[in-house]
């Protein structure tokens, strides 16, 4: 396992690099998967923009890179451990790390870096793999949005949760990645409290599309909210059901 001291030297690898990395990812993505793209219709064509998504399995990256093939810019969480056999990853393609107990200001000048260049932001809410259904989102995606005027597409993707197992076991799992429509950006202001109660409204808006996006076994508390018939129809997106590995085990 790796830890804080390790991930916090990482950081997004040239954007020439990236492209490359991208032939990487579609390789990947067609030898251990058998990945299905819906909704890509509904990336944004110009300017810097978010992508905000579940995250079931360290491996989600690659995934998105094959569905989106442009290069991406990860904020993900260093004061986590992640375990040596996916470091590879990391070292391929780099992220942004960001220490949640201690967050840097050069953390968040970077990410918004990414958007005044007119490039792609990926974040994952919830802050953590460890979970195998979506979970309440942190502020960070609803913060980015608003200060840099940039949309938020919402986009799930699973499957990809039992990749490690099965690829041991010959067997080419299902991963679906669905995108929905962008939302956003909103103009949040008044007190902090004001500005608190506005931005985890807005966060609740994104997780229910982002669980629209879910079959209603991967959506966790919001498997029964009443927003996602209607963010559905919105999308054209209705998602297929959830093939998981008999070897899935939540907690690798």
């Amino acid at each position: 396992m790796v830890g804080k001291e390790y991930l916090n030297k990482f950081h997004p690898k040239p954007s020439f690099v990236r492209r490359q990395v991208g032939y990487i990812a579609l390789l990947i993505g067609c030898v251990v998967a058998k990945i299905v793209v819906r909704g890509k219709w509904h990336l944004p064509k110009k300017k810097g923009f978010i992508i905000a998504s579940n995250h079931f399995s360290i491996l989600d990256p690659p995934f998105f890179k094959y569905a989106i093939q442009k290069p991406i810019n990860f904020l993900a969480a260093s004061d986590q451990e992640v375990n040596g056999a996916f470091v590879w990853a990391l070292h391929l393609y780099g992220f942004i790390p960001i220490d949640r107990e201690n967050l840097a200001p050069s953390t968040i000048k970077k990410a918004k870096k990414v958007l005044k260049n007119g490039e792609i932001l990926g974040i994952f809410p919830e802050g953590t793999t460890t979970s195998p259904v979506l979970k309440k989102p942190k502020n960070g995606a609803v913060f980015l949005s608003t200060v840099e005027k940039a949309p938020i597409v919402p986009i799930s993707i699973y499957g990809a949760e039992t990749i490690w197992q099965d690829i041991f076991k010959g067997i080419r799992p299902r991963v679906y990645i669905n995108i929905g429509k962008p939302f956003g950006p909103f103009d949040i202001r008044g007190t902090k409290s004001e500005k608190l109660i506005k931005t985890e409204s807005v966060g609740s808006e994104m997780a229910a599309r982002i669980a629209s996006l879910l079959p209603k076994s991967k959506r966790g508390e919001y498997k029964n909210d009443i927003r996602i018939k209607r963010y559905q129809k919105e999308n054209k997106i209705v998602p297929a059901d959830a093939i998981i590995s008999p070897y899935y085990d939540p907690l690798l």
